[in-house]
């Protein structure tokens, strides 16, 4: 009997089920968005039991959709929204509040403290992060003492905390198996990626019981076994691990210096540094690629906060487009963006600036500027945000990058591959399967459970299906460059 791995990717806006059989076709996707809760200027949230309960529903749909029989499902692979987290009750699964989404900055004034408390350098040692807003631990801290009552109960030994990774096994297993991987552990704040493991300094500087905290193990291994009774089926959970990391895996990016950017909701950027946690003189973060056969790699990564969400903000804000195809028809229908310039900073920016008060603006607006110049230079402004990256991960790493492969349902656009080429001078690969986030966690349960035997088997189904050349004159693309530079910094501190 035919065996199949059911990936699940739970990310920002959507859940995803997807089946794959042992040659990695797609055997039935499923899909479904959910709500996204916006209560002040700056603050996302999402609802943890209609994100489980979204989660299950697709993968139900899918594995129903495939025929697939219990006995036919080798193993459940997860990957997730990393920081977004979850705190709950030990004995109900009932969560105290909303989960607090990455996203979300209401945190950027105690981020801010440490900083000017002089912990800057020491959270940064520890787990290669910076304080910012965008990680657990604040997030964390802030339901503490927010919500009435739950730090008492904390204490208790009562609740539970975790990123989304924990929560949907924590819920899939029946409240069984509360543990994370260390690709999820390390974007916490908490974690030291030295010597992986929560780290006592950094709990007691933001006041979290270690109780509330998952175990913390590979990223491929079996955590448990789903509960039939919630699930329909009983099969092992092999694969926990942060969809920015799955992304790096389901490129196959095994080697140092292999880099990958995935496009959705956000743009993120990993450079694999094999054994060695680099620091960033740049402000990029230092983070865990995998943890394998009880070994981790780490990599460099930049985060770009509004990429494909800039598209769906013309899409649902603006209501210029009404889907992503007519944004790249439109940014085709001219030459260039007639001298527009967006910085789509909604929420921040991310690296190399990390300004949590920096806001969106649109620059060099004349009589002359339409609707297809600014969804232009919507594309533009992702492609730009991804180059102010890779030049900082070029230099912390030292590496002359040869190519760039690119990821995530953005990257399906030819106009904006095309431009990220020749921004960044460097060809740009995209797969034939530009999945590579569910795929990931495909691939490392199916390593865990027996289904695929070697990373050299996983590589080997990796295709290319086009290649962006760059085509830009240099002194185009230092002009171009420049101006964008200078946009940035009119969007900076716009708030503060």
């Amino acid at each position: 009997m035919d065996k199949y791995i059911v990936a699940l990717d739970q990310g920002t806006t959507s859940s995803r089920a997807v089946i794959f059989d042992k040659s990695v076709n797609k055997i039935k996707t499923a899909q479904m968005e959910f709500t996204q809760i916006f209560p002040k200027p700056g603050w996302v949230e999402h609802d943890p039991e209609e994100l489980f309960l979204c989660q299950l529903s697709v993968m139900k749909e899918a594995v129903e959709e495939a025929g697939l029989k219990p006995e036919q499902i080798q193993a459940v692979g997860i990957t997730n929204q990393r920081e977004t987290v979850v705190v709950w009750d030990k004995a109900t699964g009932t969560p105290v509040y909303n989960a607090i989404v990455w996203q979300c900055r209401r945190t950027a004034d105690l981020a801010d403290r440490l900083i000017a408390e002089g912990k800057r350098d020491l959270i940064q040692k520890k787990t290669g992060l910076i304080p910012d807003a965008y990680f657990s631990g604040t997030k964390i801290k802030w339901i503490l003492d927010n919500v009435p009552g739950v730090r008492q109960r904390a204490e208790k030994g009562e609740l539970l905390a975790g990123t989304i990774d924990t929560w949907l096994t924590w819920k899939l297993t029946g409240g069984k198996c509360h543990v994370t991987d260390y690709t999820n552990a390390c974007r916490t704040m908490l974690f030291n990626i030295h010597t992986l493991e929560w780290d006592k300094e950094l709990l007691d500087l933001l006041g979290i019981p270690s109780c509330l905290l998952p175990e913390v193990k590979d990223s491929s291994c079996v955590y448990g076994m789903t509960d039939k009774s919630v699930c329909g089926f009983e099969a092992p959970i092999a694969s926990l691990i942060g969809d920015q990391q799955a992304a790096l895996f389901g490129q196959a990016c095994f080697n140092e210096g292999d880099t990958k950017v995935t496009y959705g909701t956000g743009c993120f950027l990993l450079m694999n540094t094999g054994h060695k946690a680099i620091d960033s003189k740049h402000k990029l973060i230092t983070t865990i690629a995998l943890g394998l056969n009880g070994k981790v790699e780490y990599a460099l990564e930049g985060s770009v906060f509004m990429g494909g969400a800039t598209i769906k903000w013309l899409r649902d804000e603006l209501g210029i487009i009404n889907s992503a195809q007519d944004c790249d028809l439109l940014a085709e229908s001219v030459p260039d963006s007639n001298g527009v310039m967006m910085v789509p900073a909604f929420t921040g920016l991310g690296a190399p600036y990390w300004d949590s008060y920096a806001r969106g603006t649109i620059m060099g607006l004349t009589r002359g500027a339409n609707k297809a110049h600014i969804c232009r230079a919507v594309l533009e402004a992702i492609s730009y945000q991804v180059k102010d990256e890779i030049e900082c991960m070029k230099d912390d790493a030292g590496v002359c990058l040869t190519s760039v492969k690119v990821d995530g349902g953005a990257s399906v656009s030819n106009v904006m591959m095309q431009f990220q080429s020749d921004i960044l001078d460097t060809p740009v690969y995209r797969p034939s399967n530009i999945e590579t986030t569910v795929t990931g966690a495909a691939f490392l349960a199916g390593l865990a459970t027996g289904f695929w035997k070697s990373k050299d088997e996983i590589k080997s189904v990796w295709k290319i299906d086009r290649v962006f050349d760059p085509k830009m004159e240099e002194s185009e693309r230092e002009e171009k460059y420049s101006f964008w530079k200078k946009a940035v910094e009119r969007s900076r501190d716009w708030v503060k």
